[in-house]
């Protein structure tokens, strides 16, 4: 089959939840992914920064295939012998005292939603129902009915009522606005975004994280950190939020502590927070299974022992230096920490961010567009110098045809 039939036969069966960018692929391995008719590219998406580890990592294989055929589901009637190992190793890693495993990022939102609620109640003394969350505009966290409910996007909640009460929206990077809003005694929690990812790679100002912290702390409310794109050495550091060494009341981690192998996800707090939610009050058939343990250690420790975080830094360094040198006027703004960046495009003579990706496809660079005309550049984090430059050029190519 060719690439056209491969396209037609999902479109046909399908869903259209989706529009991707019109490649077909079959295989990949490191940085590089090949389509169904043999031409090679860099994935510069690393499928939303799930994949910081590398395409078919030989290790998170053998974990995953190992493991796959020992004990793969138990769900949780039943103890198996990975999860106590896993929750002890992530406990200990991240420095929190439990950990709730789930499966997609959206279910480690929820939970920590939860979370937060039943702590509200029970801990902090808000009347029933009364528990307020604070969220940012421009946040992305989810899909779920909940989660859009508390979206500033249009395409995330449109049609989608009635939805879900209790979330507070401010400006994000608004120290101002936070302190307002927490002001509120029936403010439960703040859930942000160390950076911005879906929204276009947003940095907030230096300070801000820190500030951030002193006012939930002040004001009694918990920090929720949503890492599940800016996770795992993908910024520069294990957390975005270690670049000014805040520490979450509750951190919600995914995507890349699978490296791509398996829908993952966990929810890390301490005792206080966690042990409010009793037996049979949340959980997952999937969450906390023997394969998903295995993985996320075996993902947690490649990220570890190869110095991902370190690479990122110096790549993103690279990649932002090269790519400022770039005379083409369609380049509007060039942001990012590590190797989570984006560029900002401006369209010209009709041409936007879509056409760009369609030519830098050709040039063998594969990446999307995010908010009209936002590309975001994020390859795995295992990339080296000599690949970058090499990347780096074939982006410049494409951007000069403009």
């Amino acid at each position: 089959m060719r690439t056209q039939q491969y396209i037609d036969r999902e479109e046909q069966y399908g869903a259209h939840n989706y529009h991707p960018l019109p490649v077909v692929l079959e295989k990949g391995n490191g940085v590089f992914v090949w389509d169904v008719e043999g031409k090679k590219y860099f994935d510069f998406l690393s499928a939303y920064s799930a994949v910081n580890q590398g395409h078919c990592h030989p290790r998170l294989i053998k974990a995953l295939t190992v493991q796959a055929s020992t004990l793969a589901l138990t769900s949780r009637a039943f103890y198996n012998n990975k999860l106590g190992e896993w929750t002890e190793f992530m406990t200990r890693y991240f420095g929190y005292e439990r950990m709730l495993p789930m499966n997609s990022g959206a279910e480690g939102v929820e939970t920590a939603l939860k979370l937060a609620r039943k702590w509200a109640y029970i801990i902090k003394g808000i009347a029933p129902n009364h528990a307020k969350i604070v969220v940012c505009n421009g946040n992305f966290h989810g899909r779920t009915i909940t989660i859009v409910s508390m979206s500033s996007d249009p395409d995330a909640y449109s049609d989608y009522g009635p939805y879900t009460p209790g979330f507070v929206n401010i400006p994000y990077n608004d120290l101002h606005a936070l302190e307002q809003a927490l002001s509120d005694q029936d403010v439960a929690a703040f859930l942000i975004e160390p950076i911005q990812a879906e929204a276009g790679v947003f940095v907030p100002s230096d300070g801000y994280l820190k500030a951030m912290r002193e006012l939930c702390t002040q004001h009694n409310v918990l920090f929720i950190a949503d890492e599940i794109q800016t996770g795992i050495g993908r910024t520069g550091k294990l957390l975005a939020c270690d670049y000014e060494n805040v520490r979450p009341d509750i951190l919600i981690l995914g995507k890349a502590i699978s490296g791509g192998m398996y829908p993952i996800s966990c929810v890390l707090a301490d005792s206080n927070i966690m042990l409010t939610i009793k037996p049979g009050e949340h959980g997952s058939t999937y969450g906390g299974n023997p394969i998903a343990a295995a993985v996320a250690i075996e993902a947690i420790k490649i990220v570890h022992d190869e110095k991902l975080a370190d690479n990122a830094q110096k790549m993103g360094e690279i990649f932002r230096t090269e790519m400022g040198r770039t005379s083409s006027s369609m380049i509007e703004e060039i942001r990012g920490k590590g190797l989570l960046n984006a560029i900002s495009i401006r369209p010209i003579k009709g041409k936007t961010a879509w056409d760009v990706c369609l030519s830098m496809k050709e040039k063998g660079v594969i990446a999307k567009p995010t908010h009209g005309n936002i590309i975001r550049f994020t390859p795995p984090l295992i990339i080296t110098e000599e690949q970058m430059l090499d990347a780096i050029e074939r982006i410049k190519e494409a951007f000069s045809e403009y």
